[in-house]
């Protein structure tokens, strides 16, 4: 397999890093995959309503070239290209081509292509897609492009028109923060929300900052002075800039900030809330605050009263009336009262508030799925996916998959894929696929196989080699191809997910 070549951009001014490939991290699908309504992880899209309904473009890669396919496997871009192509919105025809780098001196150009080959945005100069990251993936600003002028950035969308005009030294992504961009300007900081194309924050500030990973919480500012306040993301100044630091805690309304040496427990108004009693807050959650005192956990309410004493590892909301905690390396659930409804028998506990239960990892690594209630529901699987906007969670038990929505009634596959055509049944320890109304479309023939993508494509495995199947269950690929050191198995058309989690690319 050829070595990925590409380019990305790090830190404050984006520089040209020769070392490492342009990349979508995404999440360890083989373990969980988590789709969730607003962002997907892996194109910041919604799903497709229907399998291969919307035109889907993804990068490809093939004898160490660069193109274009489409999700039914048509060539869009010929492989022509050094590096790799650039595709900010998936369901948008706006290619980022990069071409004529040296490497010696750092220097590239750009060009943006149509689905038909056509450049666009001609009147431009250095068009570039905006890079950002929360740290585990990495994607791109999906509704804008960066572009330079006689030295300074500006901003244009996608039909070419300018949002922000060229005049600031730099503009990139707030790290981690979708449509959150920096720009900087004479050696100060401002910020532009490119969905609602405003400028929220002029250019005066040395940092700034979201106390919270959803910019609605607000932008965290800091001045000449080093003084720091809070910005909302209509405008209006929440909290004066006067405070030596701002926590990245906040919850109905209360901040945690540092002034003159104290933390302190503050209201929207800038009133003091509290200010003795811990040494650091966690969390918030209505009147309750997560606190730390003497190295230990515990619960306080707006009062400063001890509601769990600070005597846990570990503290974590759960439901409005439980919480997460860890006593001698090990997590259970305590009520406020400080009973304990879940012993303490676990690696981690996460409530998933969106689904509203807790997975407990245990020490042989399956997972136990506790409802509301503090019921086991579910022992020793492996969660394979959730699925939020759909409501159901698709779980490994033994060698077999199941699927169950929140309520933690078993489902099928045909109950809960409402976009497929083609569903995985097994058979004599082999597997083939029927559709809606429980005809046999493909014999049970294949060792291994997996469900249909939102491509409408299907992997199968047989005598060792993988192959895919199309959406009528006629084959596309003939079982082939050795991916048994493949993380994640995947075809769209006669191409298969290169091997590597980090980038959202296809090869053969």
């Amino acid at each position: 397999m050829n070595r990925v070549r590409g380019r990305r951009y790090e830190g404050g001014p984006r520089k040209l890093n020769m070392k490492k490939v342009i990349a979508t991290i995404i999440a360890f699908i083989v373990i969980i995959m988590i789709i969730l309504s607003l962002k997907n992880l892996l194109t910041g899209e919604e799903k497709n309503k229907e399998v291969s309904s919307l035109k889907t473009y993804i990068s490809v890669l093939e004898n160490s070239k660069w193109g274009v396919i489409d999700n039914k496997g048509n060539t869009i871009i010929d492989l022509e290209y050094e590096e790799m192509i650039i595709i900010p919105n998936r369901n948008e025809d706006v290619f980022v081509c990069t071409y004529d780098v040296d490497y010696n001196n750092e220097t590239y150009k750009t060009k943006v292509l149509d689905e038909k080959g056509n450049e666009i945005f001609k009147n431009y100069e250095n068009i570039e897609a905006i890079e950002n990251n929360d740290g585990s993936s990495i994607w791109y600003e999906d509704n804008v492009l960066r572009f330079k002028k006689d030295g300074k950035y500006g901003l244009i969308d996608f039909d070419g028109k300018v949002l922000i005009e060229p005049e600031y030294d730099n503009i990139y992504a707030l790290t981690g923060i979708k449509d959150s961009l920096i720009i900087e300007k004479d050696g100060k900081k401002g910020l532009v929300n490119n969905k609602t194309k405003e400028i929220i924050i002029e250019p005066e500030y040395l940092e700034i900052s979201t106390i919270t990973a959803n910019h609605e919480d607000g932008y965290v500012v800091k001045d000449i002075s080093n003084k720091c306040g809070l910005i909302a993301n209509d405008k209006t100044k929440v909290l004066e800039t006067k405070y030596d630091e701002i926590k990245k805690v906040t919850g109905n309304n209360y901040y945690v900030v540092v002034e003159a040496g104290v933390v302190e427990i503050i209201d929207n108004n800038g009133k003091a809330i509290l200010n003795s009693g811990f040494d650091s807050v966690e969390a918030i959650k209505v009147d309750n605050f997560i606190i730390i005192k003497d190295g230990k956990y515990g619960l306080i309410d707006k009062s400063g009263n001890t509601v769990i004493a600070p005597e846990y590892e570990n503290l974590k909301f759960g439901t409005a009336d439980s919480f997460v905690a860890q006593k001698n390396g090990k997590y259970g659930i305590i009520k406020k009262d400080n009973t304990t409804v879940v012993d303490f028998n676990y690696e981690t506990i996460n409530y998933i508030e969106t689904a509203d239960f807790f997975s407990a990892e245990k020490s042989n690594y399956y997972t136990d799925i506790i409802d509301r209630n503090f019921e086991t529901v579910l022992t020793d699987v492996i969660i394979s996916e959730l699925n939020i906007e759909n409501g159901y969670l698709r779980v490994r038990v033994g060698e077999d998959y199941k699927y169950y929505n929140f309520k933690f009634e078993e489902k099928t596959n045909k109950e809960v894929l409402a976009t497929s055509t083609l569903f995985l049944v097994k058979e004599n320890g082999k597997y083939g696929y029927e559709n809606k109304n429980g005809e046999r479309i493909v014999d049970c023939i294949y060792d291994d196989a997996k469900e249909q993508n939102e491509f409408g494509y299907c992997a199968v495995k047989k005598d060792g080699k993988w192959g895919a199947l199309k959406s009528d269950g006629t084959i596309v690929v003939e079982p082939s191809r050795n991916l048994d050191d493949y993380l994640y198995v995947d075809f769209i058309s006669e191409w298969n997910r290169y091997n590597d989690l980090r980038i959202n690319v296809y090869t053969k």
